[in-house]
This record gives C-alpha cells, sequence and structure tokens, in this order.
C-alpha cells in the first residue's frame, strides 16, 4: 500500500492544453455498416497483435471481409498489418481527430501510456507514430501515443485496451520504471466515456487470448449495431462472462489439489501451486479456452499461473516461481484433509471399475492382467457404502429369493460354468 509521500508523487495525467478534449453529443445505435479501427500501440512488445492474429473462434478475417452477419466490415488501421504507410497511414487518423471521418471508429490500444512529460525534458519521446510540424520548427516532430489517444478518444465509439500493459500498466509500469507508464483506463480517468457512452473496455493477459478479444468485439459490435444488449462487465472493465472465474476452478490439475496431491518438479502431472503457481487467486480462463484455436495454455503445458492478467502483475506476484505465501497454508490443509478423501475416492474408483458379474463370481475375467480381490475390510467398507447409496432407493435387480439362476450362477456368490446344462435339465424338469 502506497504511502502518503508516494501518494504525493503519483499525479493524474495532465493533457496539453494545446489538446483540447470536447465531448461530442452521443452517437445513435446502429445500423452501421462500416466501422473504423485505429490500433495505437505504445509501450508493448506486439504480442498482442500477434494472439489477435491467431484468434480462431471467432477470427478476424470475416469482419475485415464484411462477410459476418450483422456485422458491419471492420477497416483495420494497424501500424503492423497494414498496407499504408506514411502520410497514407495517418491521414484517417487526422480525420477522425478532426471529424471529418464518416463512420464511426474505434481504438485499440496496445501497451501502457507513457509519461510523455519526461521524455521532454531532453527533447525526446517514448513511443510515437506520425509526425506534425509544430509552430514555429521547420521540421517534423513525432507525435506521442499518448497525444493520438488524448485526440481521438473522445469521438471513439468504444475504446479498448487489449494485453495487461494497456489494461493495467503491465510491465513497463512495474515499480521503479523510468517511463511513468500507466494504463489506458488510468490516462483517460474514472470519468472518460466514449461517444457510445461506455467507458474503457479492459481485455488483459501477457499476451492475452485473441478469441477473448475477437468475441468482446463482437459482443460490442451487435450492441453498436442496437441488437443486442451491453454485455456484461465487472467493476473494472473485464468481460465478466471471460473473467469471471479464478483459473484454478477451470484447471486440468485442480483435483490434485483436492486430493493433497502436488508437484515436485517441473513436468510433473500433479498441481503446481508449491512451484509458483498463482491459479486460485487468478481471474483468467486459459485453462478452459487455450491459448490458440483452443490448444495449449499454461498450466495445460506444464507451466505455472504468474497472474498475468491481474492488476497488480507483476509486483504483486513477484518473485516468480516461489510458492505464494498462502500456499503453504492451503496446500498443508489441502494434504491432510486430501489423504482422507483420496482414499475413499480410490475405494469408490475400484468399485465401480467391476461388473456386477465379476463381483458375484469374484473373479475377473481379463488376459491383460490378474486383477486381485478385495480385501476383507475394503469389502466390508463397500458393504457399508453400499447401504448408504441405497438409503431410501430401491436396489437395482430383483428382490434376493425371487430368482434362482444369475447368469449361470446357481446362487449369488457362487461359481459355475455358464449355462450349466445339468443344471438347466433340472430347471425345465421341474416346470414340467
Amino acid at each position: 500500500m502506497a504511502t502518503a509521500v508516494e501518494a504525493e508523487t503519483i499525479q493524474e495525467p495532465s493533457i496539453p492544453a494545446t489538446e483540447p478534449r470536447p465531448r461530442p453529443e452521443r452517437l445513435p445505435l446502429g445500423p452501421i455498416k462500416t466501422v473504423h479501427v485505429f490500433w495505437i500501440a505504445g509501450m508493448s512488445c506486439d504480442g498482442c497483435t500477434v494472439a489477435v492474429a491467431g484468434a480462431t473462434n471467432p477470427g478476424i478475417e470475416g469482419l475485415l471481409l464484411g462477410t459476418v452477419p450483422t456485422m458491419p466490415q471492420v477497416i483495420l488501421h494497424h501500424t503492423v498489418l497494414s498496407v499504408e504507410a506514411g502520410e497514407e497511414f495517418i491521414q484517417p487518423l487526422k480525420d477522425a481527430w478532426e471529424g471529418k471521418l464518416e463512420d464511426p471508429y474505434v481504438i485499440v490500444a496496445e501497451g501502457s501510456i507513457a509519461d510523455e512529460r519526461i521524455a521532454a525534458r531532453t527533447g525526446g519521446y517514448f513511443s510515437a507514430m506520425g509526425s506534425q510540424v509544430l509552430e514555429g520548427a521547420e521540421e517534423g516532430s513525432p507525435v506521442a501515443t499518448a497525444t493520438w489517444l488524448s485526440r481521438l478518444a473522445p469521438g471513439a465509439a468504444a475504446t479498448i485496451a487489449i494485453g495487461t500493459c494497456a489494461t493495467w500498466g503491465g510491465v513497463p509500469a512495474a515499480e521503479g520504471n523510468p517511463t511513468g507508464s500507466m494504463s489506458l483506463m488510468d490516462f483517460l480517468g474514472k470519468d472518460y466515456r466514449s461517444a457510445f457512452g461506455l467507458p474503457v473496455i479492459n481485455i488483459p493477459g501477457c499476451a492475452p487470448q485473441g478469441d477473448n478479444f475477437t468475441e468482446t468485439v463482437f459482443a460490442v459490435l451487435l450492441f453498436l449495431q442496437g441488437l443486442g444488449p451491453l454485455p456484461p462487465f465487472d467493476e473494472i472493465g473485464r468481460p465478466a462472462w471471460l473473467f469471471g472465474e479464478t483459473v484454478h476452478r477451470g484447471c486440468t490439475r485442480a483435483g490434485y489439489y483436492e486430493e493433497g496431491i502436488f508437484a515436485k518438479n517441473y513436468g510433473d502431472p500433479e498441481c503446481l501451486e508449491p512451484l509458483g503457481c498463482w491459479g486460485p487467486v487468478v481471474d483468467c480462463n486459459i485453462v478452459k479456452r487455450g491459448a490458440i484455436n483452443h490448444i495449449g495454455g499454461c498450466m495445460d503445458v506444464g507451466g505455472v499461473c504468474i497472474a498475468c492478467t491481474m492488476p497488480g502483475f507483476p509486483d504483486k506476484f513477484s518473485p516468480f516461481y516461489k510458492e505464494p505465501p498462502g500456499g503453504l497454508i492451503s496446500t498443508t490443509m489441502s494434504k491432510s484433509v486430501g489423504a482422507v478423501i483420496r482414499r475413499l475416492r480410490r475405494l469408490s474408483n475400484r468399485n465401480g471399475n467391476s461388473e456386477v458379474r465379476w463381483d458375484k463370481l469374484e473373479h475377473v475375467p481379463s488376459g491383460w492382467a490378474n486383477v486381485p480381490s478385495m480385501a476383507p475390510s475394503l469389502t466390508m467398507m463397500e458393504f457399508f457404502y453400499k447401504k448408504w447409496q441405497f438409503w431410501g432407493a430401491k436396489v437395482p435387480g430383483r428382490p434376493p429369493g425371487t430368482e434362482d439362476r444369475f447368469w449361470g450362477v446357481d446362487r449369488p456368490g457362487t461359481r459355475s460354468d455358464y449355462l450349466d446344462k445339468s443344471s438347466a435339465r433340472e430347471d425345465t424338469d421341474d416346470r414340467h
């Protein structure tokens, strides 16, 4: 928690007076035929771009081609993916700023926003795109990412932060950084609303799942088209249906945690919490959705969760690959309770892996291995378990004494040849 002195040094970013921030009238909802998407990169590594390019469900191709029913065609302005360059690339951004763009536009911010005032002290900049000739200057000066965001955000139909750097500040905003980096939400402030009345939408992850982004964009576009309600977002702007559960609740290794079995080395299949996994307290759907095309994901491929989707990342989850303080308590309790649960489940598993016929014959006709009979103590436990299981319910089969034969067994629990002929003759003679 920041002290009073530290709090005084944390200043809200100021927008220069030369960059007015008008609040245009709220745009009407749909129908929209075309929407421009301005992808503005700040302190980023382009990992979010790679993730979105790999999205498959839904993919971005349909939006770019305009072939998705009810969806507008998306015109993407991206420094990495666009064919245009130079002034041809920058001109649509200028048109949007000056209100000359006929169609609505959406801002997608990748990477944190640096405090350009720090770089300006030495005549430089941290992150910029394009250039402009300032008054009294002969040559153009780079236009900082922060300047583009302050120009375009008020008129945007929606403003989306993708990746942890843009949503929460991420690695560039970690303690001790020299750039004063911050998230898009910190930069625009609590009172920011888009031209459609939306606060900043946050889709975290380092890198995020591309499908999380495209699915959210689809849902928001349906809202902007007037074809559906605004999708649910949590109190800090995350899609609630994607980030409403912790990693642990959907983890393929969670069953081991419940039974008190933990990995000792990387590569072990058990729960990874002692090796530094923060999954039980992290809001993320990586193990449910996978990384790309529903394949992979940190824990699915043997990696621990380092909480890269959380606002406190990376500082509050450092050092990496060290057991969390609370993990020692929870794992100790899990081992104590899990030892009992594990043994009871093994008993139920053993019972479920045996046919009723095998139980009667006390023999498993498997050619793969010699399956031993259940120990007397386990048989006793099974007896009481079955009594409890069918308490107040009807036991499958016929009542005892109403059927002399059971699949070739003269009396339940005794061995006999299958369809013994002598026994069958006696039964036939009795009937006649």
